[in-house]
């Protein structure tokens, strides 16, 4: 199970730190799903989703102001005793000195936020699903090719790094070199980037360890990006018969998700990063719904029944 500070949190979100007092940099956030507590303020506490951020809008808040103090002191020590994270007030609403000291006791830190429930939630709720999203580390490389993440994979020394620079001189971005981080942030979507210690660098057999952030400025690299498209470099295998039409798509799979994948052959005089580039804007024409290999093979059949 993956988990995420709370102190990121916090920071990511400008959160306003009611109880300072509480140590938090050990408080770990292991769900990504919020949960706003309004039928346990009413006393209804099973399927409490207790290892979720609490939060209070105007709902909750309007609830609690009505309640008798001594039941809703009791109401909120029973919330606290449950070890949630953190408990998170929307629109700056104010917090009684009882509730601050009932949070102390119980190691629950509060905090306030100025945005409107529904926006905080939304954007708690995104970022918490890619910090939390299960992933895996490839050996590859990652580029974004006219808006379009390529991921090439292949044996160590085919010449990926190669290709991934020759990408960039011709106008592209490097998002990864040597071992992408993919991440699952959805059934549909998995975003890829680079380990910390090698984010912008890329290592070429002969020459070393090239910065190209530095070498061709911050327009030539990116943090995140979406991978839609992996290419497959291999020796080229003279006994093999290789795909020249292209009417079925090929898929891999990371993580479960299925992305279109494309075996490319390696022969010396092919130019792989214009063939990267082709094979990232004719992935682009199918996903507006034109298919190249498609009209080519309906043209030659019309061809045929013509002559018939």
């Amino acid at each position: 199970m993956y988990t995420v500070e709370l102190t990121k949190l916090v920071d990511k979100m400008k959160l306003v730190n009611l109880t300072p007092e509480i140590d938090i940099s050990q408080i770990l956030i292991n769900q990504p799903e919020v949960n706003r507590p309004a039928l346990q303020l009413a006393g209804f506490f099973d399927y409490f989703n207790y290892d979720r951020v609490q939060i209070i809008g105007n709902v909750e808040y309007a609830y609690m102001e009505k309640m008798e103090k001594d039941h809703g002191i009791g109401i909120m020590r029973k919330l606290m005793s449950h070890k949630i994270p953190c408990i998170i007030f929307c629109r700056n609403l104010p917090v009684n000195d009882g509730l601050l000291e009932l949070a102390k006791e119980y190691g629950v830190p509060i905090f306030q936020s100025e945005k409107s429930t529904s926006d905080f939630m939304g954007e708690v709720i995104r970022w918490l699903k890619v910090e939390l999203a299960p992933r895996i580390s490839i050996h590859g490389v990652l580029v974004d090719v006219y808006g379009e993440g390529i991921l090439i994979t292949g044996e160590s020394g085919i010449g990926k790094s190669e290709t991934a620079l020759e990408l960039i001189k011709r106008g592209h971005r490097l998002v990864s070199d040597d071992v992408v981080e993919i991440k699952k942030v959805s059934d549909e979507t998995l975003i890829g980037s680079a380990p910390d210690i090698t984010r912008h660098f890329i290592e070429l057999r002969g020459i070393g360890i090239v910065d190209v952030k530095a070498l061709f400025g911050v327009e030539s690299v990116k943090n995140t990006q979406s991978i839609d498209l992996v290419i497959r470099l291999e020796e080229w295998d003279k006994n093999r018969e290789y795909d020249r039409m292209g009417l079925e798509d090929k898929y891999t799979e990371f993580l479960g998700n299925k992305v279109a994948c494309h075996d490319l052959p390696i022969r010396p005089g092919r130019n792989l990063a214009i063939i990267c580039e082709s094979a990232a804007v004719n992935f682009r024409q199918k996903k507006m719904g034109y298919n190249a290999a498609q009209e080519l093979y309906n043209r030659v059949t019309n061809n045929l029944m013509k002559k018939n």
